[in-house]
């Protein structure tokens, strides 16, 4: 099987899966448990444990106190140039952006396969951009999958793990962001990014399928990082798998532990979640869900799926986030002519 069958054979897997889913007074200042600072090629060196980040600056003119510019599912890939040609496109706009963007995060699916060539791909796109704002990612599935690559470089299913393992896919990604570990947090402004992660795949667990496997520790990890906004303040949390029906924990293609994930949640009053895998256009279908948080469901930069089948109009899309004091503003993002997508627009009260 060639690599771009496989790729073919995952995407309708995933469709196919996918298709069953449908004031600012309480947050003056906080001890960050981690911020960051760009680095030459773009990335976000490790948490440092500093104050810096934790101050909550002046409110620009529109009244705003921090804007990111969320991306997902950028699929990488050192063998085809229409996802980095996409990502350059995402980037020029994030450079040129008229309003602020303090942070810029990507929600999983970095690479194709999570290659070594991949993850010089994307260093060799993001070097080129040199304002860039600090950027933060988590690993998706697509992540992971060295596995599948044989020694000529072409996909195997056959010959799977092809002397790779899971281990090797975690360190080549966390190499790419200078990180222990591959979940962290950070603040920006004095607000407070959660950024979990896939922590294995099939090598390791063959159980998990497409699925996003949280280990103890991290959940652990995730109940402690919460706990400074019992105070009302807004956190911002960052998965790459959708979230299952709500009762059921996840299987292939969904955050598998769904059950604890969203019982972590619910002590808080002001918690905003952001998947990606989904490849979903904003110009079709739910990307908003309010349960005892605001779940918000990603397009892709990389892969972006047509409205309509036999659509070949290129496309590229992510979500932009502006909070305020009292509300958090969302507004979807068309990177291929710089413009808003009227279907994705969301303004969120913050509770008091």
């Amino acid at each position: 099987m060639s690599r771009r069958q496989f790729i073919k054979w995952l995407l309708s897997l995933a469709a196919l899966c996918a298709a069953t889913f449908a004031g600012w007074r309480f947050w003056l200042r906080r001890e960050p448990a981690g911020t960051s600072e760009p680095n030459d090629s773009g990335t976000a060196v490790a948490p440092s444990g500093s104050s810096e980040g934790s101050e909550r600056p002046a409110p620009l003119a529109d009244g705003s106190l921090l804007g990111v510019m969320i991306l997902s599912d950028t699929h990488v890939n050192s063998g085809f140039e229409e996802q980095s040609d996409k990502l350059r496109k995402a980037l020029d706009d994030t450079s040129r952006f008229d309003s602020r963007i303090d942070a810029l995060l990507i929600t999983g699916d970095i690479t194709d396969a999570g290659t070594d060539a991949d993850y010089r791909e994307y260093a060799n796109v993001m070097k080129a951009y040199k304002k860039l704002p600090a950027v933060h990612a988590n690993m998706g599935n697509h992540d992971y999958y060295g596995i599948w690559i044989d020694k000529d470089g072409q996909w195997s299913k056959d010959s799977m793990p092809n002397g790779k393992s899971d281990e090797h896919s975690r360190r080549a990604f966390m190499s790419q962001f200078g990180l222990e570990r591959t979940y962290h947090d950070f603040y920006v402004n004095g607000f407070h990014f959660i950024m979990l992660s896939q922590e294995a795949y099939v090598q390791e667990k063959p159980e998990v399928g497409e699925g996003a496997w949280y280990s103890d520790e991290q959940l652990a990890w995730f109940k402690k990082a919460l706990e400074p906004h019992k105070d009302g303040s807004p956190v911002f949390v960052m998965i790459h798998q959708p979230l299952p029906a709500i009762g059921q924990d996840g299987g292939s293609h969904q955050l598998i532990r769904a059950q604890a994930f969203r019982s972590l949640l619910k002590p808080y009053a002001n918690v905003f979640v952001f998947s990606g895998h989904r490849h979903q256009n904003f110009r079709s279908g739910e990307h908003y869900s309010k349960e005892t948080f605001h779940w918000f469901q990603n397009a892709s930069v990389g892969r972006t799926r047509p409205v309509q089948q036999g659509d070949n109009t290129p496309t590229a899309q992510g979500l932009y986030v502006q909070v305020y004091a009292d509300k958090v503003v969302l507004r979807a993002r068309e990177f291929m002519d710089r413009t808003w997508i009227a279907e994705g627009s969301w303004t969120i009260p913050l509770k008091r």
